[in-house]
C-alpha cells in the first residue's frame, strides 16, 4: 500500500483534491512561495563565502602576500623563507612594481601592483586565465578581470604612465587572483624595466601557512617573517583574511532581507495550510462521518487529509524550487563575475530545503486531520455542515444595534461564528501588511542609499575643464613609414596628443561672471598616501563650499575648512582611529596633517575614499565645478549659454541627471517587489479560501435571506463586510511589525557591508504613508474576497435553497 493509499482511500484523496480547487490552489502557492524565498536565501548565504572558498582553495591562494625591499633581501634570502616552520608553501620572489596606466582613450586608470611572473602557476596563487594568453614577452601585460570592459580588452593597448615617452603595453589576457595579490602582470624584464623609470621596485613573495584562519595567526606568521630578513627588509604584508572579508561583503547585504522574506513565507504557509486542512475538516463533517460509517479507519481519514494538502504542496515545493533558482541567478552572477567562476545554487539547497517544506507542511496539516480522525462516527453525521448552534449569535445581536444597514451588520457578525477560521484569515492580512510596510521601506531605503551616493548629480549643472567628448583616439602608426622611437622594454612610445585641458581659474572666473550662477564648488578625485593604509586611497578634494555635495554623515559632519577630513567608518576599523584623531596625507609631494571630523556613509565596498579641503594641497587643482542656479532660470539654459564661454576654453559645462541607481540596488528593489507581489498574492489567497469556505457553508442562509428579498448587492457587501473589520485589524497589526521589521534588518544589511546607516536611509516612513499601508490590510481582505462574493450574489435563490 502506498503512503497516501490505493483504491477506496486513494478515490477519496484525488476526489477531495479535485474538489476544493480553491485549497488546493492556496497551499500550490503558498509552499511555492516559501520555498523559493528559502532557495533565493540559501544560495545567497553560501555565495557570500563559498565562491571565494572555492576560488581560493583552487588556486592555491597566499595566506600572506609580502613585499620586501629588494635592497635589504636577496632573492636567495627570500627563497629561504619559505622552509620556515609553519610555512606549508611558497612562491617567488617575484618583481614588483606601481605604475598607472593610461587606456587608449586616454583615461587614466588608479594605480595598479605590476607582479612580473613568468607564467600563471605556481605553489602558490595559481592565477586563472579567464580570457586571452599569458604575457610571454616585453611589452605585453595581463590585466585583472574587473579591468575588462570596451577600452580595455584583448589586443588593446595602454601606455605605462601620462608622460610623453612611457612605452606602450599591449593587453593580452585577463586573469583572476582570488587572493588580490597583483592588478596585472607581466614579464619579470618588464617590470625591471618600468622600475628603472623611476617606478619603486619590490620584491614580492606569497606563502601558505600550517595555521591562518585568525588574525592573530596571521600575525604570528608576519613577525616569523620580519625576524627571517632583518630589521627593515619586510616592506608590508597582505592577508588572505582581509581581502576574504572584502569579497563576503559582496553577497552579504541580500541575505538579511531575503531571509526576512523567507521567514514570512514559511510562517503564511503555515498558518494556510493549517488553515485549509481545518476548513476542509470543518465543512466535511457529514462526508468524515459517511466515510467512518462504511469501513475507515481514524488512521486512513488522517492520512486522507493529510495527503489532500501534501499532493498541491509537492506541486508548490517543485514550482518554488525551479522559481528560487530562477531568482537567485541576477543575484549570484555578480559574485561570479569577481572570480571567474561557475556559480549555482547548491544541489543540497535544493535538496533540503524541499524536504524541510514537506516536512513543514506536513505537521500543519496533521493537527487538523487528527481533529478528524478522532470525530465519532455518530456526532460528526448528526452534525453536518451547520455550524454549532448559537454560536456568534451575541454578536448578531451587538452589531445589530450599529446605525447600519442589516446586511453589513450581519456580515460584520459573521467572523464570530468560526474563530479559529477568522484567526487565520486575520494572521494572513496582517503578515500581507506586514511584507507590504517592510517592503516599502526596503525599497525606500534602497532608493536612499543610492542618492546618498550620488553626490554630483544634487547640483543642477556640472562644468568641468576638459571637454564631455575629447577622448583621445588610438595612437597612429609612424607616419612615413618611419620608425617609433624605441621603449625601454619592446614596447612603441605612444604618440597621441594630450586633450586640451582648460585653466580651472578662468572656468571659475567664467562660472562666476555667468548670469545666474547661485552657488558653486570645486571639485577633484584623486590618489593619495594615508599614513597606516598600504597602497593608495582615493580623495575627493573640494574648493569652497561643498556642503551641497557632501555625503551622508554616520557621525560629527562635513569638512568646513582646511585641517580636516571625513573617512567612512571602515577607515576608522582599519585604522583603529576615531573621531578627532590626526591622519597624515600626502598628495603628489605634499603633506598635511589632517583631523577625523565626521565618518561618513560610503558603500564603494572594500575601497576607501576620504574627503579634504582642496587648500591642504597647495598644487590640487578642481577638475570639475558643481554649479546651483537661481530660482526660476532654466538649468539648460544656463549650462549651454557658460558652455559657450568655457569651451574654446577646452572645458565644457552640461546639465546634471541622476546616474540612476547601481545593478546591485536594482536587483535588490526589484526582488523585494516580486517577494511582496507574491506574499500579497498568498495571503490574498488565504482570505479567499477562507470566504470560499463561509459562503458554501452558509449557502442555505444566503438562500433564505434572498428568498425574503436580499438583493445581489446586499449579499455582496453582507460578505465583504464579513472581511473588513478583519482587514482593518490586521492592518493595525501589520504595519507596526513591518515598521519594526524594516528597523531590525537595515542595520544588519548595513553592518554586512561593513557600515552603520544614516537617518536618512533608515527614517524612510512618512505618517500618510503608514496610514495607507494601515488601510492596505482592508484592501487584501476584500480583494480576497471579491470572488467569492460574487459568486454568492449571484447564485440562484432556488439553487442555494437546495444545497444542504
Amino acid at each position: 500500500m502506498s503512503l497516501f493509499g490505493t483504491g477506496a482511500l486513494g478515490r477519496v484523496v484525488r476526489s477531495g483534491v479535485g474538489r476544493r480547487r480553491v485549497q488546493t490552489v492556496v497551499i500550490a502557492v503558498a509552499t511555492m512561495m516559501a520555498v523559493a524565498s528559502a532557495v533565493v536565501a540559501g544560495s545567497l548565504m553560501i555565495a557570500a563565502t563559498a565562491p571565494f572558498d572555492h576560488a581560493f582553495g583552487k588556486q592555491q591562494g597566499a595566506h600572506i602576500t609580502a613585499q620586501y625591499d629588494p635592497a635589504k633581501a636577496s632573492a636567495a634570502k627570500l627563497a629561504e623563507t619559505g622552509k620556515l616552520a609553519g610555512v606549508t608553501a611558497s612562491a617567488g620572489p617575484y618583481p614588483s612594481t606601481a605604475f598607472r596606466p593610461v587606456d587608449q582613450t586616454g583615461f587614466e586608470l588608479p594605480t595598479l601592483t605590476l607582479v612580473g611572473r613568468s607564467g600563471p602557476d605556481g605553489d602558490v596563487d595559481r592565477v586563472d586565465l579567464k580570457s586571452g594568453r599569458w604575457a610571454q614577452k616585453p611589452g605585453e601585460i595581463v590585466l585583472a578581470a574587473s579591468f575588462e570592459g570596451p577600452s580595455s580588452e584583448v589586443g588593446s593597448t595602454l601606455k605605462a604612465s601620462d608622460t610623453t615617452r612611457a612605452p606602450t603595453l599591449s593587453i593580452v589576457g585577463f586573469a583572476v587572483s582570488a587572493g588580490k595579490t597583483a592588478d596585472a602582470w607581466a614579464t619579470p624584464a618588464q617590470v625591471d624595466a618600468l622600475a628603472s623609470e623611476g617606478n619603486p621596485l619590490t620584491s614580492q613573495m606569497l606563502y601558505r601557512f600550517d595555521s591562518a584562519s585568525t588574525k592573530e595567526q596571521i600575525l604570528a606568521g608576519r613577525k616569523k617573517l620580519a625576524a627571517s630578513v632583518g630589521s627593515g627588509a619586510l616592506l608590508g604584508t597582505q592577508s588572505w583574511l582581509d581581502t576574504k572579508r572584502a569579497a563576503d561583503q559582496g553577497a552579504a547585504a541580500t541575505v538579511p532581507f531575503v531571509m526576512a522574506f523567507g521567514v514570512l513565507g514559511i510562517v503564511m504557509s503555515v498558518i494556510i495550510v493549517s488553515s485549509v486542512i481545518s476548513g476542509a475538516v470543518g465543512t466535511s463533517l457529514r462526508r468524515i462521518g459517511i466515510l467512518k460509517a462504511i469501513g475507515f479507519t481514524p488512521r486512513e481519514v488522517v492520512r486522507a487529509y493529510v495527503a489532500q494538502a501534501l499532493i498541491p504542496a509537492c506541486a508548490g515545493i517543485a514550482l518554488g524550487v525551479v522559481l528560487g533558482n530562477l531568482l537567485a541567478v541576477p543575484l549570484l552572477s555578480d559574485t561570479e563575475a569577481v572570480y571567474g567562476v561557475s556559480l549555482s545554487v547548491a544541489w543540497w539547497v535544493d535538496v533540503t530545503v524541499p524536504a524541510a517544506a514537506l516536512v513543514i507542511v506536513g505537521l500543519a496539516a496533521l493537527i487538523p486531520a487528527l481533529r478528524a480522525g478522532r470525530l465519532r462516527t455518530v456526532e460528526a453525521i448528526a452534525v453536518g455542515r451547520s455550524p454549532r448552534a448559537g454560536r456568534g449569535q451575541w454578536a448578531h445581536r451587538a452589531m445589530g444595534l450599529l446605525p447600519l444597514p442589516r446586511p453589513v451588520t450581519y456580515g460584520l457578525a459573521t467572523p464570530f461564528t468560526h474563530p479559529v477560521r477568522t484567526l487565520a484569515m486575520l494572521l494572513a492580512v496582517a503578515f500581507g501588511t506586514v511584507t507590504a510596510t517592510f517592503a516599502v521601506g526596503l525599497t525606500s531605503s534602497l532608493g536612499a542609499v543610492g542618492t546618498s551616493q550620488d553626490t554630483d548629480s544634487r547640483a543642477a549643472v556640472t562644468v568641468t575643464t576638459t571637454k564631455l567628448n575629447n577622448v583621445a583616439p588610438p595612437p597612429p602608426p609612424p607616419a612615413g613609414g618611419g620608425v617609433a622611437s624605441p621603449s625601454p622594454v619592446g614596447g612603441s612610445v605612444a604618440s597621441t596628443s594630450e586633450p586640451k585641458v582648460a585653466d580651472p581659474a578662468k572656468v571659475r572666473s567664467a562660472i562666476k561672471s555667468q548670469t545666474g550662477t547661485r552657488s558653486y564648488y570645486g571639485k577633484t578625485r584623486s590618489e593619495v598616501a594615508v599614513a597606516g593604509i598600504p597602497g593608495s586611497v582615493q580623495a575627493g578634494l573640494y574648493e569652497g563650499d561643498s556642503r551641497s555635495g557632501s555625503y551622508e554623515m554616520i557621525s560629527g559632519h562635513w569638512i568646513t575648512g582646511t585641517g580636516q577630513v571625513v573617512v567612512p567608518t571602515r577607515f576608522l576599523e582599519r585604522t583603529s582611529t576615531k573621531i578627532g584623531d590626526t591622519v597624515r596625507v600626502t598628495y603628489e609631494k605634499e603633506t598635511a596633517n589632517l583631523r577625523i571630523v565626521g565618518a561618513s556613509f560610503d558603500t564603494s565596498g572594500n575601497e576607501l575614499e576620504i574627503h579634504a579641503d582642496m587648500a591642504n594641497f597647495p598644487s590640487a587643482e578642481p577638475s570639475t565645478f558643481l554649479v546651483e542656479v537661481k530660482s526660476g532660470l532654466s538649468a539648460d539654459e544656463y549650462a549651454q549659454k557658460l558652455a559657450a564661454v568655457v569651451q574654446p576654453l577646452g572645458g565644457d559645462a552640461t546639465t546634471n541627471a541622476s546616474s540612476g541607481q547601481e545593478g546591485v540596488i536594482l536587483i535588490m528593489s526589484a526582488m523585494a517587489v516580486l517577494l511582496t507581489l507574491m506574499l500579497i498574492s498568498v495571503a490574498g489567497l488565504g482570505v479567499l479560501n477562507s470566504v470560499v469556505l463561509d459562503t458554501r457553508e452558509r449557502v442555505h442562509e444566503l438562500g433564505v435571506c434572498k428568498a425574503i428579498g436580499m438583493s445581489p448587492r446586499q449579499t455582496m457587501s453582507l460578505v465583504l463586510a464579513s472581511v473588513t473589520a478583519i482587514g482593518v485589524i490586521g492592518g493595525l497589526i501589520g504595519v507596526p511589525a513591518g515598521y519594526a521589521l524594516h528597523g531590525l534588518v537595515m542595520p544588519v544589511m548595513g553592518r554586512a557591508v561593513g557600515t552603520s546607516l544614516p537617518s536618512p536611509v533608515l527614517d524612510v516612513y512618512e505618517p500618510v504613508q503608514l496610514l495607507l499601508l494601515g488601510l492596505g490590510g482592508v484592501v487584501i481582505a476584500v480583494l480576497g474576497a471579491l470572488i467569492p462574493a460574487g459568486w454568492a450574489a449571484g447564485v440562484r435563490t432556488a439553487t442555494a435553497l437546495r444545497t444542504e
